[in-house]
Order: structure tokens, then C-alpha cells, then sequence
């Protein structure tokens, strides 16, 4: 599969995805269209979630984005390069459902590994990743093992990670997906307060309407495979947020619309 053109610098968005269709060619069966005519555009600065049924392309199309599929037609830009362009330029962040901690290096260690790895010396890099410890609240637990930290202490890690090359953008795979709910919340306000700060876009992958309603600008609602875009709906809740702006009536209307159209897909699965 061809990688994406490169688009103009000047279409809109930090994000531009235009027209984009992915195919898996499965070996022995027939290809299986994943996502088709995908158009989206994610404003800087902004935080978007995806959410749809199981195996509708939420994923699939985050990987697009951060260049580790590429799309069978169709063109995506980050900044107006493309994904590859923007990965090498170290302008991804990029957060998977598990961590991913190497067990053999100290938080710090694994924190600053993406400036280890550029060739930024130790004293400059482990200034970065205190930095961003405590960023993430995790100061303290700078030496620790990953091994003796919770599940929820360990993706606050890998977001000081994916956030240590200083990316315009950091796309996000449903982390909380394995956590309890009070650990999930904690790390929902956590994550606010880390764009709020940092101004960072942000993309997240959630199977949750009421945490992308919590946290987004935007929600963009997917059908089942292959996935499409059904509505996009505008989340106008005032920041900053906390766990109190579940209380406003507005984030009940707005957890309502996104449940129907969820629930629309899921019809569309059973049928």
C-alpha cells in the first residue's frame, strides 16, 4: 500500500484526513474493508475521541495516523507533513492499551529512552523526564521498577513517555481501558490537566461515551466495519473540566446523544 501523499500546508487542522479506505487482504479470503471515505479534520490544540462499536476502525484508523498502517487510498496529514514525516520528526506521541515499560530500566530510564535513543545526553535527558514526572504525579517513584507500580502508575509513565520528544500530537488507545473505575477517573483528570497545561492535541480511542464526553472538544462517532463516520458532535462543557461536570445537566444531553448513535451501531451489529 502506497504512503499517503503529502498534503498542502495549508488545509485546515493539525490532522487533515481526506478520503481515506483501508483494506486487509486476508490470505485465503476475501479482502475485508475496514474503514471507507474517512474525511476528518482535528483542529491544534483541540482533544478528539473516537468512539463506535468493537471492530469498527477506531484503532485502525489512529494507527494510520500515527504511521503504523498505511491506508489503501486516501491521504492523511499531521502539520502538513506526512505521518511518516511527522513520526520521524518525533511530532507523534504515541499511548497503547498496555504500558509497555521495559522491565529491566528505573522509570526515569524508561521515560527518557526516546531522547536516549536520539542521542540527547543523560543529564539532559533525565532533567526532561523528572520534568515529566512530575507532570504526571508520579514524583517520588523516579528510581521504581515498573513492576512495583499500580497499572494505573504505569500508564501515567508511558504517557511521560510519549510525551518527552515534545510531539504536537499524542494519540492515545484506550489506556485506562483495563482500569477500575476510581483509577480511571483519577487518570481522566490527570489527562485533562496534562492538555490544559501543555496544549497538546490530543486523539483518544475510548469505548466510554461518558469519559469522551468528560474530556473531548469533539466526539467523532463511527459506524461498524467497515467504519465510517456518522456524526460528529461538538462537546461545548466549559474548561477547564473536572469529575464535578458530570453534574451539568448539558453532559447528561450530551452522553444521551452519543448513546443513541452508539446504540444505532450496535442495531447495525445485531442485524
Amino acid at each position: 500500500m502506497a504512503e499517503a501523499a503529502r498534503l498542502s500546508p495549508d488545509d485546515p487542522g493539525l490532522v487533515t484526513i481526506a478520503g481515506v479506505d483501508l483494506v486487509y487482504d486476508l490470505r485465503g479470503g476475501a479482502p475485508v474493508q475496514a474503514l471507507r471515505a474517512i474525511d476528518l479534520s482535528v483542529a491544534e490544540g483541540s482533544f478528539v475521541s473516537l468512539i463506535g462499536p468493537s471492530g469498527c476502525g477506531k484503532s485502525t484508523l489512529l494507527r494510520i495516523v500515527g504511521d503504523l498502517l498505511s491506508p489503501t487510498a486516501g491521504r492523511v496529514a499531521i502539520g502538513g507533513r506526512t505521518p511518516r514525516e511527522a513520526r520521524l520528526k518525533r511530532e507523534i506521541g504515541f499511548v497503547f492499551q498496555e504500558a509497555a515499560l521495559l522491565d529491566w530500566r528505573r522509570i526515569r530510564d524508561n521515560i527518557a529512552l526516546p531522547l536516549e535513543l536520539r542521542g540527547v545526553d543523560r543529564a539532559t535527558r533525565f532533567a526532561k523526564a523528572d520534568e515529566l514526572i512530575r507532570l504526571v504525579g508520579l514524583d517520588g517513584f523516579q528510581d521504581a521498577w515498573p513492576r512495583q507500580l499500580s497499572g494505573g502508575m504505569r500508564q501515567r509513565a508511558a504517557i511521560a513517555r510519549a510525551l518527552s520528544t515534545d510531539p504536537r500530537l499524542l494519540l492515545l488507545d484506550e489506556p485506562f481501558g483495563a482500569l477500575d473505575q476510581i483509577t480511571r477517573d483519577r487518570l481522566n483528570m490527570e489527562l485533562a490537566r496534562i492538555h490544559e497545561i501543555t496544549g497538546i492535541t490530543v486523539v483518544l480511542v475510548t469505548h466510554s461515551i461518558r469519559e469522551a464526553v468528560l474530556l473531548s472538544d469533539r466526539i467523532v462517532v463511527m459506524t461498524p466495519r467497515p467504519g465510517r463516520i456518522s456524526r460528529i458532535i461538538e462537546v461545548d462543557l466549559p474548561r477547564p473540566r473536572s469529575l464535578g461536570s458530570r453534574e451539568d445537566g448539558r453532559f447528561g444531553d450530551l452522553v444521551a446523544i452519543g448513546s443513541t448513535e452508539l446504540e444505532k451501531g450496535y442495531r447495525d451489529v445485531r442485524a
